[in-house]
């Protein structure tokens, strides 16, 4: 497979965010989005995870036959989007059969992130890192190849950013590729990174170029 993005712009309002983003993603390769807060990092997320539309440019997915982009990635935002009534083992019972594509069983997700102890507690139990790592934990119950994260290190302590980091490095040496969004060091190996600016050019009127010209 492989993952090219091609001059996309992100509008928000009367503003543009960003404008002329581009990158390719091949297997075993890592992608880290940097910049200010702000500058358009968890749209442009969104906007590969089908959650946003570009306002320019293309996304293209190669070699993945008849399956669309959105079901070949798996998608980690700020939110956990857990279940809190449900226990860990059973929110990731329920992604495993609704994404399909199984790998491991949710026992064995949760031993993978450090979490086997608290498997059939609720999720409202947990504290912000538990939820956290249940909520990665998904990545490891169905097969995706592209894995798209924002700050994916939010709320881990040292700990489990290592085991994070060794989880990274594990799929993408299976083939994966993977494209996060962070303010701290994911210490992958010759990641690629690009940088999102903010831009400071409003939208035009309707009927006007930008900048007020004529279009």
């Amino acid at each position: 497979m492989r993952l090219s993005v091609n001059n996309l712009a992100c509008d928000r309002g009367e503003r543009r965010i960003f404008e002329g983003v581009s990158f390719v993603l091949e297997p075993r390769e890592a992608l880290v989005i940097t910049g200010r807060n702000g500058a358009g990092k968890s749209s442009l997320l969104d906007i590969l995870a089908g959650r946003l539309h570009p306002a320019t440019g293309t996304i293209l997915l190669e070699g993945a036959g008849e399956r669309p982009l959105l079901e070949c990635l798996h998608y980690v935002g700020h939110r956990d989007a857990l279940k809190a009534a449900l226990t860990a083992e059973e929110n990731l019972s329920f992604a495993r059969d609704f994404l399909g594509s199984p790998a491991l069983k949710p026992h064995e997700a949760l031993e993978a992130v450090g979490l086997a102890h608290a498997a059939r507690l609720p999720v409202a139990y947990l504290s912000a890192g538990q939820r956290r790592r249940v909520a990665l934990a998904r990545l490891l119950v169905a097969h995706r190849p592209l894995w798209l994260l924002d700050e994916p290190t939010s709320a881990l302590d040292t700990g489990s950013q290592e085991t994070l980091r060794l989880i990274l490095e594990g799929h993408r040496e299976s083939g994966g590729m993977i494209a996060a969004t962070t303010h701290s060091p994911l210490f992958l190996k010759d990641a690629k990174e690009i940088r999102i600016e903010r831009t400071k050019i409003p939208l035009a009127p309707a009927g006007e170029g930008r900048g007020g010209e004529d279009a």
